[in-house]
């Protein structure tokens, strides 16, 4: 998966884009809220150079083909108030990881689900996957909701999976598959 050019994904409300320098500030915002961070497995971030390092993370995933971020952008406002986004992919099986965050300015809405449909159809029609995982903490209630509502599947509880801020996590794996959508 070389990504020549960025794709820019556009929905009826958003535009999804890659971020830059220039959205390092609106990016520490919301990954500064503790509450959009609850269930990252990241500490809420402290500094503008944290945003940057997130920025260089998503350039590096594009760069070694394992995953692509893009910035959630309102059309009329133009600045980052999230991302959603692959990551680990594994070219051999045809899977990758999801994952969004969203600025809590924004929850309820449903942005998060609009972004969340562009990048699924966008991996299954451009990116040869097959299998879209997302891992989601039991106490993530809003992020179990809107996978479901997007098609995923709850696989099971993967125990003590991830180690992250100290303490170990159990995630729920959820699962979708191309001929989910009538895709393959």
């Amino acid at each position: 998966m070389k990504i020549t050019t960025f794709p820019t994904l556009e929905t009826e409300r958003l535009i999804l884009r890659r971020v830059t320098k220039e959205d390092a500030a609106s990016m520490l915002l919301y990954l500064s809220d503790k509450d959009v961070m609850r269930h990252i497995g990241l500490k809420p971030f402290q500094t503008t150079n944290d945003a940057l390092e997130e920025i260089a993370w998503y350039d590096s995933i594009v760069k070694d083909g394992t995953g692509i971020r893009w910035g959630i952008t309102l059309k009329e406002e133009g600045k980052v108030i999230g991302s959603c986004g692959f990551l680990n992919r594994v070219a051999k099986h045809r899977r990758i990881e999801i994952g969004t965050e969203l600025s809590r300015d924004y929850w309820h809405r449903g942005i998060a689900r609009e972004a969340l449909h562009a990048v699924i159809h966008y991996g299954f029609q451009h990116m040869d996957i097959q299998r879209i995982e997302a891992l989601i903490e039991p106490a993530n209630l809003a992020s179990q909701k809107l996978f479901e509502r997007q098609g995923f599947t709850k696989e099971g509880l993967l125990r003590s999976y991830e180690y992250t801020c100290g303490k170990y996590d159990d995630l729920f794996m959820y699962s979708l598959l191309a001929k989910d959508l009538n895709l393959d």
